[in-house]
């Protein structure tokens, strides 16, 4: 098996709201205004966004297009556009088991919704993307998931046969997009989850130990 790592919300964090905050201190004062103005600027990461992620749209012609639509001054939404890259910090839980997978000798792989800036930014700042074989940034290959032709084109890229590929993504429609490209794929939550139902489906590699806590139940 070979496993394949989303970026946001998988190996980094990402809160939109916070940025907003941190980049739009007058419009987005609080917790109700940061959601509406993330919703705004990221439309769920379709429309405008989408084109950003997929790489035929640039960051200044990503700032005008956010500003005719939503009436931010351009300067606020330079801040925001700006802002993500930094705002995409490692999750050491799951860098510890990237690392982990990594120190097998398997290659590990990577599949990310990315605009090639933000690519470029994080290559750049992180030295632990050097455990990755290969990968896929969408910004750079004009295809973003759930699309399939993204998942048909890393499988043909990574030379491994998809039912052999273990995909590791936050968002369902993707993790579903991966099923019907003919991939394993897991809904992840967080690492310690992601080890537990690798371990339940029999997909944990057997030379590599388990660091994983013990999943509380939540309450309620």
């Amino acid at each position: 098996m070979s496993f394949v790592f989303d970026f946001a919300n998988v190996l980094f964090g990402w809160q939109p709201t916070a940025v907003v905050r941190q980049a739009l201190p007058q419009q987005a004062a609080d917790e109700a205004s940061a959601a509406h103005w993330a919703r705004e600027i990221f439309q769920a990461y379709g429309g405008d966004w989408a084109d950003f992620d997929r790489g035929t749209v640039e960051p200044d012609a990503l700032v005008e297009r956010i500003a005719a639509r939503t009436g931010l001054p351009p300067e606020a939404v330079r801040r925001v556009v700006d802002a993500v890259p930094i705002a995409l910090q490692p999750i050491a839980g799951t860098v510890d088991l990237l690392e982990r997978l990594h120190a097998l000798g398997d290659p590990v792989y990577f599949l990310s919704n990315m605009p090639a800036p933000y690519a470029d930014h994080l290559d750049r700042s992180h030295a632990f993307l050097r455990c990755f074989a290969d990968g896929v940034y969408s910004g750079r290959v004009q295809l973003i998931k759930p699309e399939p032709a993204i998942f048909e084109l890393a499988a043909r890229r990574f030379g491994v046969p998809p039912a052999d590929l273990v995909f590791l993504d936050d968002h369902l429609p993707n993790v579903e997009a991966a099923r019907a490209a003919g991939w394993q794929a897991l809904h992840f939550i967080d690492a310690a989850q992601c080890e537990a139902e690798l371990h339940q489906r029999g997909l944990w590699p057997q030379a590599l130990p388990s660091t994983a806590p013990a999943r509380r139940t939540p309450p309620g």
